[in-house]
């Protein structure tokens, strides 16, 4: 035989496989990947159900162990920080980090929830209702008359902002402000060493900002409370248990980043898979209650939360890798989303996917499960919910104006820059 004849095919396959996922990889988590991290994610999910990053960290791809991992209290987020954020030391953390209990588990996780639930009722929320139907109404009409405009700019944020603002307490003197510092914090979600020397300072002068202005503004409702979120997490009290002025100000902080700038990028990303998908608009406009369940097809497709992480607090066995006491998981919720073991027909749009009760289709990951699922995870649906309901009522033509709408640079936390759009009325 002949060296040609023997030549090593089974190593070049691997060689190739192997080039295939580090290319992957550093699309997932390059400026490549904000457009559509879910093609790379795809690459990944098929060559294997773990993978390792060029920072040393184990990622999960595939539906079955991202689920396993963030529904069980094996897996603790408690160690987010030092994965993601090593530049920050542990006494800056509460300034430079305040988070809350995002980054806790039991039995500070429990206790804080607890606390902090009071003030997240579901009657609260559908109190919510009239107000937000009202704000959404006055935003569509201002982009009907403007016809062409930025959807990000005009309906987008404003909404998600403005009720978050009115919920907790904000004078709208200060929202133009609190904004600057969401899309900031936001920003500095992602890894440390991936962020620009700027993005860091930013993040850190958020933090302190809102941090500084959430303290004066608890100081007055102290002195006079009133009906809002601030007022009422001032007050809570369970067992003997009240929220401590640094648990109080960071969890008025994530309620700004992780449900003002999280709902206001499932709206942007949400409306451009609709508008590049008008089959499903048609949908909708023949079946109104399908807006009810469009919201989780759309977060299950664009989740605002890319990806989280993990820390195993016991030696564990997940996707056939054996996680030692205290070794990290990145979770990527956007490969997870898109599992055909898990979805069928997992890259179609489809807002009628959740709609059958008697057969439901699995819970997508975009509020987490477990401990974690997102305590305003209603108030988000609703939000994109009541949006749906008056675009069908009163625009006509809703029609995308660029092919290739700009992403901000964000990994974690993914959102659209501006999403050129015109609207006709009905």
């Amino acid at each position: 035989m002949t060296s040609e004849t023997v030549a090593p095919a089974p190593l070049t396959v691997v060689a190739e496989r192997d080039a295939a996922i580090q290319d992957a990889l550093v699309k997932l988590f390059g400026p490549e990947g904000r457009s559509d991290p879910y093609a790379p994610g795809r690459v990944l999910r098929e060559a294997g159900p773990v993978h390792q990053t060029p920072l040393g960290h184990r990622v999960l791809t595939r539906y079955e162990d991202c689920a396993a991992v963030l529904s069980t209290t094996a897996w603790s987020h408690a160690e987010e920080a030092g994965m993601m954020h090593p530049t920050v030391s542990p006494e800056e953390a509460p300034e430079e980090l305040p988070t809350s209990f995002l980054w806790m588990e039991p039995p500070d996780h429990t206790r804080l929830r607890n606390l902090v639930t009071k003030g997240f009722t579901p009657r609260m929320v559908t109190r919510l209702r009239p107000r937000i139907e009202q704000l959404t109404e006055q935003l569509v009409d201002s982009a009907l008359e403007a016809g062409e405009f930025d959807l990000v700019e005009m309906i987008a944020y404003p909404l998600p902002l403005v009720i978050a603002c009115e919920l907790i307490g904000v004078p709208e003197e200060a929202y133009a402000q609190v904004h600057r510092w969401s899309l900031d914090l936001a920003r500095g979600f992602d890894h440390d060493y991936t962020l620009p020397e700027e993005a860091l300072r930013a993040r850190s002068a958020a933090s302190r900002g809102f941090m500084s202005y959430f303290r004066e503004l608890l100081n007055e409702r102290r002195a006079r409370p009133t009906d809002d979120l601030l007022s009422v997490l001032s007050q809570v009290e369970d067992r003997g248990d009240v929220l401590t002025e640094q648990e109080l100000l960071a969890t008025c902080i994530t309620t700004f980043v992780a449900g003002h700038e999280t709902t206001a990028n499932l709206i942007g990303t949400g409306m451009l898979r609709l508008m590049r998908n008008p089959d499903q608009i048609a949908a909708m406009r023949a079946n109104p209650g399908l807006t009810a369940y469009a919201p989780d097809e759309l977060l299950r497709l664009e989740p605002s939360v890319q990806i989280t992480t993990r820390a195993a607090t016991r030696p564990i066995t997940v996707a056939g890798h054996e996680f030692e006491k205290g070794e990290g998981v990145v979770v990527l919720i956007n490969s997870a989303n898109r599992d055909d073991a898990a979805f069928a027909d997992p890259d179609r749009t489809d807002v009628s996917r959740y709609a059958d009760r008697m057969k439901p289709a699995n819970r997508h990951l975009g509020f987490s499960l477990g401990i974690h699922y997102c305590l305003g995870a209603p108030l988000a649906l609703l939000e994109m919910e009541v949006l749906l309901d008056v675009l069908l009522r009163k625009v006509r033509g809703i029609e995308l104006l660029s092919d290739t709408p700009p992403f901000k640079p964000n990994v974690v936390i993914r959102g659209l820059e501006a999403l050129p759009t015109a609207f006709t009325a009905d």
